[in-house]
C-alpha cells in the first residue's frame, strides 16, 4: 500500500494548503488551491460490484487502493472480477475510441490490495463506502472508520438513498462526510452525483471534486435529501415497471422495449433493475419510505417476492430475466459489501 507515513503527511500538507485562507478572502480561494497528492491512498469499503468498480477507477488513475470486505468469497473473487472489469473497460473504450490517462492494465491490478481489516485503510486520504444499503451497517462502519482514520480523511458514501447528513452524524467529522453516488458500471460512467449535506464543508466538496477529476469523472453536485435526484426518481420507475409486469400489463421484454424504442433509453427498467440488484432496489425503496414517510415507495409484491426467493438479478443468475453462469457476481459481505 506504499509508505503510509508519507501518504498521511501528504494529506496533512494538502489540508493546510486547502484550509489556509488569507484575511478578507472567501473560502473559494482555499478550495481551488487544493490538488490531490500524488500516490494518495484510497480506501474502498465493500468488494461487491460497486466497490470493485470504484477501486478500478482510482487504480486506473494511479492511486494505490485497499478494498476491505468481511466476506472471504467476495475477497477471493475480487481480483478476478477486477481483471474482468479492466478488460471490459479497455475493449469498450477502444471501440468508442476513448482513452483514459493513468496506469496501464497490469499495473492497475497491482495497485489494488484486498483485506478483511478496516485498519488497513487508516492512512487513506479518501474512503469510499460501498457497503450494503443498510443504515445500521453503515453506522457501525463509519463509527469504526472515524476512530481509525486520520482527522484529514474524507468519508465519501456511495449510498443509494440514505441522507448524507444522517451518515455524517455517526462521526465526529460531519464536515468531511459527503455523498459520491457512482453509477454502475463505475469505470464506464463519467458522471458522479455528489451530495452535499448542510454540514459538509466547501473544502470537502472541492477536494472530492478534485479526486473525481483525477479519475476522469465530473461531479454533479446536489443538496442532501432522501434518494437525492437519481434514486428519488429512478427507484419509483423501477418499482412501477415491476408492478405492471406483476399485474400482467406486459411481459418483461415489452416493458423494456417501450422504454428503449419510445423513449430512447439504452436499457429498459427491468434489465436495469437486474443489473443493479433487486435486493439493492428493495432496500433503497424501504430507506426512501422510512425517510419520507410516503407509502408510494413500498416495494411492489413481485419485487418483494423475487427478493425473498433470492432471485435478485444478474448476480444471482435470475431476476426479471434469466442469466448465464458467466454473469454471476459475488455480492460482498453482510457488513462491508
Amino acid at each position: 500500500m506504499g509508505d503510509q507515513t508519507d501518504i498521511r503527511q501528504a494529506g496533512r500538507t494538502a489540508e493546510q494548503a486547502g484550509t489556509t485562507v488569507p484575511a478578507g478572502q472567501p473560502e473559494q480561494t482555499a478550495q481551488t488551491a487544493y490538488t490531490v497528492p500524488a500516490g494518495a491512498l484510497v480506501g474502498v469499503v465493500g468488494a461487491g460490484t460497486m466497490g470493485v468498480g470504484v477501486a478500478q477507477c482510482f487504480a486506473e488513475a494511479g492511486h494505490p487502493v485497499v478494498v476491505v470486505d468481511n466476506d472471504p468469497e467476495a475477497l477471493a473473487s475480487g481480483p478476478a472480477r477486477l481483471r474482468a472489469g479492466i478488460r471490459t473497460a479497455a475493449l469498450l473504450r477502444r471501440g468508442a475510441r476513448q482513452t483514459r490517462p493513468g496506469a496501464p492494465a497490469p499495473r492497475t491490478e497491482t495497485l489494488v490490495t484486498w483485506s478483511a481489516e478496516l485498519a488497513d485503510m487508516a492512512a487513506a486520504a479518501l474512503v469510499v463506502e460501498c457497503a450494503r444499503e443498510d443504515e445500521d451497517v453503515k453506522e457501525g462502519l463509519l463509527r469504526e472508520l472515524d476512530r481509525l482514520c486520520g482527522t484529514e480523511t474524507i468519508f465519501a458514501s456511495n449510498t443509494s438513498c440514505i441522507p448524507i447528513g444522517r451518515l455524517g452524524s455517526f462521526t465526529d467529522r460531519p464536515d468531511r462526510v459527503i455523498g459520491t453516488h457512482f453509477m454502475n458500471p463505475a469505470p464506464l460512467k463519467d458522471a458522479v452525483e455528489v451530495i452535499r449535506a448542510p454540514e459538509t464543508s466547501g473544502v470537502t466538496v472541492e477536494r472530492t471534486k478534485a479526486f473525481l477529476a483525477r479519475v476522469g469523472k465530473h461531479a454533479l453536485v446536489v443538496r442532501d435529501a432522501p434518494g437525492f435526484v437519481t434514486n428519488r426518481v429512478l427507484m419509483l420507475t423501477l418499482n412501477e415497471a415491476a408492478a405492471v409486469l406483476g399485474e400482467g400489463t406486459a411481459d418483461a421484454e415489452t416493458v423494456d422495449r417501450i422504454f428503449q424504442d419510445c423513449f430512447g433509453h439504452p436499457m429498459g427498467p427491468l434489465r436495469t433493475a437486474d443489473l443493479i440488484g433487486l435486493d439493492t432496489i428493495a432496500d433503497s425503496l424501504e430507506v426512501l419510505r422510512r425517510h419520507t414517510g410516503e407509502e408510494r415507495f413500498r416495494p411492489c409484491s413481485l419485487l418483494a417476492r423475487l427478493v425473498a426467493e433470492g432471485k435478485v438479478g444478474r448476480k444471482s443468475g435470475s431476476g426479471f430475466y434469466e442469466y448465464a453462469p458467466q454473469h454471476l457476481v459475488a455480492r460482498g459481505g453482510t457488513q462491508h459489501g
